[in-house]
């Protein structure tokens, strides 16, 4: 489908792409544009070409994520661009051994940074106390994670691909050594970014459907067990076009949330970030 916009009648887009992304048939929006095209097309790429990236793409990227919105203007996160094939190497072993770390040219740490306003005060002479709030810390994810997205909305646009790496959170105080992070920071998650493999192509992976996440006033049922089933159905769907194993969202994603082995060592985050400089009172 990646083609559809230059093959088929503009009109008929919007319709294709929700299909795409539910795998069920919805009724055309109202408005269509080549921004709502981009978002509706989103798949994460785990397979890149060797290609480099053109130069600047790096502070283009970059020049996105600081348009982003950011409370109060705390600007309260920063980013580590890593190209050199050896760190990415560790990073990559720290994060579950994904080899699309080895493979993506330029790999992204979004780092929560709380150090930046720290050493501020204290250059000006006053406390930042209020850093040491579990609000803050919150504050500080939401901007990291505002920014990020619109770092790949960017990309997506100049026809890159990424991908996502919660695994960076797997060994959070050795990954902050790798990356000779101060006191008060901490690595949210990484971005693979690169070109594509055309051999590997990556399709839109359906999502839950509306009535399972939208609600009009108040909260409704967001478990509707036809609508789960339903998904489940899609999804394996899905699964079996991309040559992947067959399981149904409900399990896969009860098996993930479902106790402290699930998780990948990261119940004790808490304790971790205590211990680098987060207080999370």
């Amino acid at each position: 489908m990646d083609d559809l916009i230059e093959t088929a009648d503009w009109a008929d887009v919007p319709a294709a792409r929700l299909f795409e992304r539910y795998r069920e048939p919805r009724e055309a929006p109202v408005f269509w544009n080549e921004t709502l095209d981009g978002l509706l097309s989103h798949r994460s790429v785990r397979a890149y070409l060797p290609d480099p990236l053109p130069a600047g793409t790096v502070e283009l990227l970059v020049a996105a994520a600081q348009s982003s919105a950011s409370s109060s203007n705390l600007q309260p996160w920063s980013v580590i661009a890593v190209e050199d094939p050896a760190r990415k190497a560790r990073l990559a072993a720290l994060a579950g051994n994904q080899k699309q770390i080895l493979d993506a040219p330029l790999f992204l740490l979004w780092i929560v940074d709380h150090h930046r306003l720290t050493s501020i005060g204290e250059t000006v002479g006053t406390p930042a106390n209020a850093l040491h709030f579990l609000e803050s810390f919150l504050l500080g994810a939401v901007d990291t994670s505002l920014a990020a997205q619109n770092a790949v909305v960017a990309l997506e646009s100049i026809g890159l691909g990424s991908c996502y790496i919660g695994g960076i959170r797997n060994k959070p105080t050795e990954v902050a050594a790798e990356l000779g992070l101060p006191p008060q920071s901490f690595t949210l998650f990484g971005l693979t970014v690169g070109y594509a493999d055309p051999e590997a192509p990556a399709a839109v992976k359906p999502r839950l459907p509306q009535d399972a996440v939208l609600f009009r006033e108040r909260y409704g049922a967001a478990a509707s067990p036809p609508a789960i089933a339903a998904y489940d159905r899609r999804l394996r769907s899905f699964q079996r076009e991309q040559q992947m194993p067959e399981r149904d969202w409900s399990d896969q994603a009860t098996q993930r949330v479902r106790g402290a082995d699930s998780i990948a060592g990261r119940d004790a985050l808490r304790a971790v970030l205590h211990g680098l400089g987060f207080r999370l009172d």
